[in-house]
């Protein structure tokens, strides 16, 4: 695949891990090809960190996982909505995101996907394809949270981007912890290869095209 004309990528994620769920393999990749990362997550889900633990543990996470895939401090941004509760904040989160539009002009927004159940994900969706309408848009694949998905993109990975996307998963002990079954490198290296069979390669990620600007 050519990324050709991709110079900067924003991932809005409406949540810490989000972004390294479901596009973690492609940022490496991205990375890796000189590609300006963008991250911004909208929730620190405090509310959800186990109990007794640090409740800014997953900001602290992020940053590392950040710090791994080498996107510098002024490239990601971190925002404290309460986990759940995103459609309460809809004109605050959309007015975000016309400010990271301005200020970074992305070629390509990857986001969650339209058939996403997840409420706050559903709002990050939304929101994020009013912002940007006039961009490239991809949502990411989170299967767990699809009763659909369209596959009409896809990354092809190496196991390096593999291996990466996975070091960065690993910092989250906060959700390592809670042992759910897609938060393991089986899982998403499963995933990965069965998405890489659709396309004749070991590993891939898959996106569904919501808009694509050339």
């Amino acid at each position: 695949m050519s990324f050709t004309g991709i110079k900067k990528v924003l991932v809005l994620a409406p949540h810490t891990d989000d972004a390294e769920l479901g596009c973690g393999g492609t940022l490496a990749r991205f990375h890796e090809e000189g590609i300006e990362i963008y991250v911004a997550a909208f929730s620190t889900a405090r509310a959800s960190v186990p109990e007794g633990s640090d409740p800014d543990i997953l900001r602290k996470e992020f940053i590392a996982s950040m710090d791994i895939l080498g996107v510098p401090e002024d490239q990601y941004f971190i925002y404290e909505y309460e986990v759940r509760k995103l459609s309460y904040f809809r004109q605050e989160v959309l007015e975000e995101m016309v400010r990271l539009r301005n200020e970074i002009q992305p070629d390509l927004v990857l986001l969650p996907s339209g058939n996403d159940v997840h409420q706050d994900h559903q709002v990050v969706f939304n929101e994020g394809l009013r912002a940007f309408k006039e961009c490239s848009i991809w949502g990411y694949e989170l299967p767990w949270n699809h009763v659909d998905f369209s596959t009409q993109a896809f990354v092809t990975l190496s196991k390096a981007h593999m291996d990466k996307k996975w070091e960065m998963m690993s910092v989250y002990e906060s959700q390592l912890i809670k042992k759910r079954n897609y938060f393991t490198r089986d899982f998403i290296e499963g995933l990965a290869r069965v998405r890489g069979v659709q396309v004749k390669e070991d590993f891939a990620e898959a996106f569904e095209v919501v808009r694509y600007k050339i």
